[in-house]
């Protein structure tokens, strides 16, 4: 009998959900998901000591500004890993633009244009790319934009269902709305447990994936965020599903068949009127977890950003 990570990739595509090298070939994913979160942790692997000091040596003349230096340090190390694993997956990898930039479009675009550039020195085409970024309005404009020059797009920090319809009517290529945290927050508003299948955030990603499919949106879903096995096997049949190393190496080890929770349905004539700005930022506000959430997220990937920008300082120091 096949394990159930086998068995889960006959309904989902599988996505890694680390920077970690040996992670990746082990458990030979479709894609891979980074973010700043996991490039800090990726910062103290020992098989990516040698590639951080080549990165970093490249920067440590640039320019006589400490942040622009530290800025251009992290972008090179971010695109730099990220080809490393462009060198293993045969899809496709995801890489951030910083979520202080979560409310600027202007300088979301350059910035995306920037790692674009970066990833075409390292020989990486723009289609093996994915420009990650905050499910915000403004997130969602820069993905737009984007989008209509041929730089696809994966919208995170996705909590409610007016950012997921926002995205799909922005033509977003990829949309990663969060499981785990969406339950942390039921489970500690609530005090209850919940079975996978009264998860709430399995009962929100499937929604998420009725709407896309009944309205026959062309945005891909990815499933994102998880605590536990329980909760990605609830969900097989999403489009994609973005796994950490520790759940992929339980769901390896456990043999079984895996039933598909989700099908295409594409029931429905016509797409859903597109949400104004004011509809969306009503919707996301009636959301009380949403807003926390989405709110959290960027404050807590913020904080890692700046945690790796002081490793990096400390570094080229």
């Amino acid at each position: 009998m096949s394990s159930q990570l086998d068995a889960l990739k006959q309904h989902s595509m599988v996505v890694a959900d680390t920077g970690d090298l040996d992670a990746i070939r082990r458990y030979e994913p479709q894609d891979a998901t980074t973010n700043p979160s996991l490039i800090l942790k990726a910062f103290d692997l020992p098989g990516h000591q040698a590639l951080i000091d080549e990165t970093l040596a490249k920067v440590k003349g640039d320019t006589s500004d400490t942040q622009a230096r530290i800025d251009q340090a992290v972008d090179r190390l971010s695109v730099a890993i990220g080809s490393e694993i462009a060198g293993i997956v045969p899809g496709r990898v995801s890489t951030e633009v910083a979520a202080k930039l979560s409310f600027d479009k202007d300088t979301s675009i350059a910035k995306a244009h920037q790692l674009i550039e970066l990833y075409d020195q390292h020989g990486i085409k723009p289609e093996r790319v994915l420009i990650k970024l905050a499910s915000t309005w403004e997130g969602i404009r820069v993905a737009e934009t984007l989008e209509r020059e041929g730089i696809q797009c994966n919208l995170t920090l996705l909590f409610s269902d007016a950012q997921a319809r926002a995205c799909f009517d922005a033509g977003v290529h990829l949309i990663s709305p969060f499981v785990g945290r969406v339950t942390d927050w039921y489970k500690k508003e609530t005090g209850k447990e919940y079975a996978p299948e009264d998860d709430p955030g399995v009962q929100f990603v499937r929604n998420v994936c009725r709407v896309a499919s009944n309205y026959r949106y062309d945005t891909v879903v990815m499933g994102a965020s998880f605590r536990t096995t329980g909760q990605i096997l609830a969900l097989a049949g999403c489009n994609r599903l973005t796994i950490s190393p520790a759940l992929l190496e339980e769901l390896a080890g456990s043999k079984g068949n895996v039933e598909r929770k989700i099908s295409d349905v594409g029931e429905a004539s016509e797409r859903l009127t597109p949400l104004s700005e004011a509809e969306f930022r009503w919707g996301h506000n009636e959301d009380t977890m949403a807003n926390d959430k989405l709110a959290e997220g960027i404050r807590r990937f913020a904080a890692d950003q700046n945690e790796l920008e002081q490793r990096i300082q400390a570094r080229l120091d």
